[in-house]
């Protein structure tokens, strides 16, 4: 389980983004994040995936705390891939960063093996989306954060991406977060929809909801 229990984190003092917040995520798992840009979906991605820490409130990951340094078992991918990978190194360098052979996915996701020797530059935004996830879907990946990972891709590109995500993560146990503005693609792939946020308005923050 990946769970972020009573988190808080602000980034000015006197206006919290994210107050009291509870999010958790199963083994296996689809679990969607609804709300609009602004409302904290993707900074709550960021510490779940242990990118930034929390100002209170712990990220528990099947019972342990994020590990600080080495191969995190939480993989996010993030909306823009350009801005994941190291511009400088070759397609297949940036691969071997998740220690693994990544031959089948690279045949599922229709990445041909001349396209290894290339630059990030020199492919699609859809093929650098591709290549940003099979770096991240390594036999150690226990949890996928997708924060709007194929909002920016066409119908077709999204439909493949998505079937594959949805197949691995399925057959390895793999709990998958999937943000989204897109309330029918979240409807579309995920097991549970967590509305358990008020997600008001763009300068509103998260909350904790209050039980009945």
């Amino acid at each position: 389980m990946l769970r972020a229990e009573k988190i808080c984190y602000r980034y000015d003092k006197d206006i919290p983004l994210l107050e009291g917040v509870i999010c958790t995520i199963n083994s296996g798992e689809i679990v969607g994040l609804p709300g609009p840009s602004g409302c904290g979906k993707s900074t709550l991605a960021r510490l779940m995936a242990g990118f930034d820490h929390p100002q209170s409130g712990i990220i528990f990951c099947n019972d342990q705390a994020l590990p600080a340094s080495g191969f995190s078992p939480v993989q996010m991918i993030f909306q823009h891939p350009e801005l994941a990978v190291n511009p400088r190194w070759k397609i297949g360098k940036i691969l071997a960063e998740g220690n693994t052979d990544c031959s089948e996915l690279l045949q599922r996701f229709g990445i041909g093996l001349n396209q290894l020797e290339r630059y990030p530059h020199e492919l699609s935004g859809g093929e650098l989306q591709r290549i940003t996830l099979i770096r991240a879907m390594t036999p150690a990946t226990r949890y996928l954060i997708a924060d709007e990972m194929t909002a920016s891709l066409d119908p077709a590109t999204q439909a493949l991406i998505w079937q594959t995500v949805l197949s691995w993560a399925k057959s390895r146990q793999v709990g998958v977060l999937a943000i989204s503005h897109d309330a029918s693609l979240l409807n579309c792939i995920c097991d549970r929809i967590d509305n358990g946020f008020c997600l008001q308005s763009p300068s509103s923050h998260l909350r904790e909801p209050i039980a009945a």
